[in-house]
């Protein structure tokens, strides 16, 4: 499948006008509280860097297509449907979330418990199944776009990796 793009400016720090304000005003949707002036600042560019890193973009404070993708979508875009025996750094990225976040509150037992091997084996599934039972979604154990959506409300555990 191929992702349509938005041809939109790609934009950073230093850049100004109303693509700059149209930007601030979808951050706003997410809660940022930034002055829409049009300004790509500092205050600006963390804003990006956090959503791309909570959206699981690479979180360099740049504005290109996915990031603006993603702004619209309210949702991380283009990532790989995971499985068992998929491998590798983005199976890390779904362990290394899951084992910080728990399942059950009262016993304070997170999702994975496994290694974070980048294998996406039975652990992995099970946590996944676990995740995607408590977010009220189909319980297959893969992550899909529906599961990597939820995932991102949780993205800002990425700063404790």
């Amino acid at each position: 499948m191929t992702a349509t793009l938005l041809r939109k400016a790609t934009l950073s720090f230093g850049s100004q006008g109303k693509a700059v304000e149209e930007l601030q005003e979808l951050l706003n949707r997410y809660h940022y509280g930034l002055p829409v002036d049009g300004i790509f600042g500092s205050w600006t560019e963390g804003c990006v860097k956090d959503f791309q890193l909570t959206h699981f973009l690479s979180n360099d404070g740049i504005v290109g297509d996915q990031t603006w993708r993603a702004l619209y979508a309210g949702a991380p875009v283009d990532m790989p449907v995971l499985r068992r025996s998929s491998t590798g750094e983005t199976v890390k990225l779904v362990q290394n979330i899951l084992s910080l976040l728990v399942k059950d509150h009262l016993q304070h037992e997170p999702y994975y418990i496994g290694q974070v091997d980048g294998l996406y084996g039975q652990a992995t599934e099970n946590a996944v199944k676990a995740f995607q039972q408590n977010s009220g979604l189909p319980t297959d154990g893969t992550m899909g776009d529906r599961t990597w959506h939820a995932l991102s409300k949780h993205g800002y555990l990425l700063y404790y990796v």
